[in-house]
């Protein structure tokens, strides 16, 4: 079993307390030894004592009290690096670090040389003002929480998911075809479709519509964004509570962008 070290272990705390202090008990004997011909066997058992239990007591106990509180440091900054990426309202990731991490898969596709496949979708839910006004806030940001949670009981666990605006959110599914990520699409819309919501008894369906696009290849996300925002906007006019994939347009949206790329 590999021993973790990270900043955030109890694994680091206990290998740089017992390393430390065994290199102050071996300082001591060290500088100590110069003396050890000259005492008497009384006197050397209590200079190899002293050598021992003073580094012991002291580096020790200063060295793990000062890991601990590095410790406690690297868990808070963990802490709130998460809560800064993270959407207060619905749990996900917010804008900024959704997208950065997006184009953080697509920079690495870009420097290697085999080609990799996924999809953005855009998940906008519908008819939201009117929840608001109708219902209150409190429902709404309710609805958004709902949305979210069915949106992360469908997906696995490389994909990324984060709310990009009021009411919209975006999914981005890596190593997918455009068949997988619209069948993706498609049970995220059902699984909200079918959702029982119904604030202070009175029920208020829920749906949205849905814009995807797929890529195979060098891409970047603002070009996958535009092509799934511009199929999202084409699910809304035609009716909305739907899915609007078109894998054809995804295919020239990594076309361009790879010649552009290169």
């Amino acid at each position: 079993m590999k021993l973790d070290l990270s900043p955030t272990s109890w694994g680091r705390v206990i290998a740089v307390t017992a390393a430390g202090t065994a290199f102050f008990i071996a300082v001591a004997f060290f500088v100590d030894s110069f003396n050890f011909p000259y005492l008497s066997p009384q006197a050397l058992w209590h200079a190899q004592l002293t050598d021992l239990l003073l580094p012991l007591g002291l580096g020790g106990s200063f060295l793990f009290f000062l890991m601990w509180k590095i410790r406690q440091l690297a868990i808070a900054q963990r802490d709130l690096s998460v809560i800064a990426a993270t959407d207060s309202l619905t749990a996900v990731l917010n804008r900024g670090a959704f997208s950065m991490l997006v184009e953080a898969y697509l920079e690495q596709t870009r420097k290697q040389e085999d080609t990799r496949s996924g999809a953005l979708l855009i998940i906008d839910a519908d008819h939201f003002k009117s929840i608001n006004d109708r219902l209150g806030h409190d429902c709404g940001d309710q609805a958004l929480r709902l949305i979210a949670q069915a949106i992360k009981g469908q997906l696995r666990g490389s994909d990324i998911v984060g709310r990009i605006g009021g009411e919209e959110f975006g999914v981005f599914l890596p190593g997918v075809d455009p068949s997988q990520s619209w069948l993706v699409a498609e049970g995220i819309r059902r699984r909200i479709r079918e959702m029982d919501f119904s604030p202070g008894g009175r029920a208020c369906p829920l749906s949205v519509s849905i814009g995807g696009t797929s890529f195979s290849g060098p891409t970047t996300y603002e070009a996958i964004f535009s092509a799934a925002d511009r199929r999202l906007y084409a699910a809304k006019s035609n009716g909305r509570d739907q899915v609007s994939f078109d894998p054809a347009e995804a295919a020239l949206v990594s076309q361009s962008s790879a010649a552009t790329v290169h």
